[in-house]
């Protein structure tokens, strides 16, 4: 009888930790293998918004970049040189994007004085890499683009930093927790903490109602990818963050919750910017209200980036 008991206890055991196992392993990989755009879908939608100028492409001074990651692939970007100029911006992408969504943000910073990288996060378009990290990872990918541009110029160049989406969560996770060496930064729509962003999209968009699933992700995230989710928390890295930030984001957005952002503005000491647009979903802040979004970045790199003596490009 003992034996019998042992036995279905055992049975039962190892069925609940199979369980266990799947549920964590399923969780972990519609994380980090998150399914991405199509590379052609995402050029024809900017070409057809007008947001990728072919003529204006093939005809600007750029050069391709292929930077080696400190985790073992190459990231690959480009180099736009529209202006004879070393200031210079580079631009994150968001989660399921690519470079090719970036170069909106070129033409923006065109405008203002800078020339601007754009560049695939691990995963991404053509850049190396087999998970998708939501910061842990791009920070130190992050941290090598800015290293392999600010080599090529002068003491006197102006660099900045916009990320948008998990693109700014990067950005953040760059400047607060390995080095905070760029002018500025611009955060659009960034998360505060990744795993309270987890339970809020778990949640919304899958079965998984419970904080259990969390719990067992975190777990296996640390087994799968090496890291654990509170490495991901971009409300502790901010506060250590001296250089100048400017927080975007719009209310209607119900994917990362602009009190996130908020958030985030409020735990940051030194100098900051916040700009609350009323309209735009996720991510469209600049595509929803661009003239509105480039007055805001106008103000903001005047107020705080550049000298005195320094002037915009109007």
């Amino acid at each position: 009888m003992k034996k019998r008991i042992i036995w279905i206890f055992g049975l039962i055991t190892g069925i609940v930790g199979g369980i266990v196992t799947l549920l964590g392993y399923l969780v972990t990989s519609r994380i980090i293998y998150i399914k991405k755009k199509d590379d052609d879908f995402i050029l024809e939608r900017e070409k057809k918004a007008l947001r990728y100028d072919e003529k204006w492409y093939e005809s600007v001074d750029k050069e391709h970049l292929s930077i080696s990651s400190p985790n073992g692939y190459l990231i690959k970007g480009i180099y736009f040189k529209p202006l004879q100029t070393t200031n210079t911006m580079i631009v994150c992408h968001g989660v399921t994007e690519n470079k090719v969504n970036s170069v909106k943000y070129v033409r923006l910073f065109e405008r203002l004085g800078f020339n601007t990288v754009v560049y695939d996060h691990r995963r991404h378009g053509e850049s190396g890499g087999k998970t998708t990290s939501y910061g842990y990872y791009e920070k130190f990918d992050l941290q090598a683009v800015l290293h392999s541009i600010t080599e090529r110029l002068n003491d006197d160049a102006i660099i900045g930093v916009h990320g948008e989406s998990m693109g700014a969560a990067t950005t953040l996770l760059y400047a607060g927790t390995l080095e905070d060496k760029a002018n500025f930064y611009i955060a659009d729509c960034p998360y505060s903490d990744f795993s309270e962003e987890l339970y809020h999209l778990l949640t919304k968009q899958t079965p998984f109602k419970s904080p259990l699933a969390i719990k067992l992700a975190n777990i296996f995230l640390r087994l799968r990818d090496g890291y654990w989710l509170k490495s991901i928390a971009p409300r502790t890295a901010v506060t250590n963050i001296e250089k100048p930030v400017l927080f975007i984001h719009s209310l209607p957005d119900d994917f990362i919750l602009p009190g996130m952002t908020i958030e985030l503005y409020r735990l940051k000491n030194g100098p900051k910017m916040l700009k609350l647009f009323e309209q735009g979903a996720h991510a469209q802040s600049f595509n929803t209200n661009p003239q509105e979004y480039e007055d805001t970045v106008r103000e903001f790199i005047k107020e705080y980036a550049l000298n005195k003596n320094d002037s915009l490009k109007v």
